[in-house]
């Protein structure tokens, strides 16, 4: 029997059924991943997840590995040079808000933990279930975005914001049909 996905899961895509099958969704707490996600979620911005997750592995190369230590150090020639890596959005100001991301990612560290600790504490560690019904944003995502514009952060407006709470499983949003629905 065939299973049911989510309706944006494209079938003819291995990488994004393998995506939607083992990663969207699943309560996510590896530093890393969550940093790598906050970064893929604001490139995203008026693309489509699709046009990125097919880019991801050029964007693990291009951002040395999502290392925000390394990130937080580029200078304009490195801007330049990502500005002509073609497996990747060369867009300069998602560039530079990547950037500018590590930055304040290493800030957000020191003050409470992680991200980890920063967008689980906002839900007491537990994931926030919906009733299936798709949304943009929600008053959670409002929350956090505006939380982290305050901290410098960049491309994570609420329904970007949203969307990487769905990546990382801090809120379930699988169709009311989907077969992964609620079994994180």
């Amino acid at each position: 029997m065939q299973k049911q996905r989510c309706r944006w899961a494209n079938p003819a895509n291995p990488l994004y059924l393998r995506y939607h099958d083992e990663e969207w969704g699943v309560p996510c707490h590896d530093e890393l991943r969550l940093f790598e996600m906050l970064n893929l979620e604001g490139a995203q911005a008026g693309l489509s997840w699709e046009t990125v997750l097919n880019k991801r592995e050029a964007y693990r190369a291009a951002f040395d590995g999502w290392n925000a230590e390394l990130i937080a150090a580029y200078d304009a020639a490195k801007v330049e040079a990502l500005m002509q890596n073609a497996g990747i959005i060369r867009n300069r100001r998602k560039i530079e808000a990547t950037i500018s991301n590590a930055r304040c990612y290493l800030q957000l560290k020191q003050e409470t933990g992680g991200l980890d600790a920063y967008l689980w504490g906002w839900t007491d560690g537990k994931t926030v279930y919906t009733d299936g019904v798709h949304v943009a944003t929600s008053p959670l995502s409002d929350q956090i975005s505006k939380d982290l514009k305050k901290r410098g952060f960049k491309f994570v407006g609420s329904t970007i914001i949203y969307a990487y709470l769905q990546a990382t499983g801090i809120i379930s949003d699988h169709d009311a049909g989907c077969d992964w629905r609620h079994k994180a």
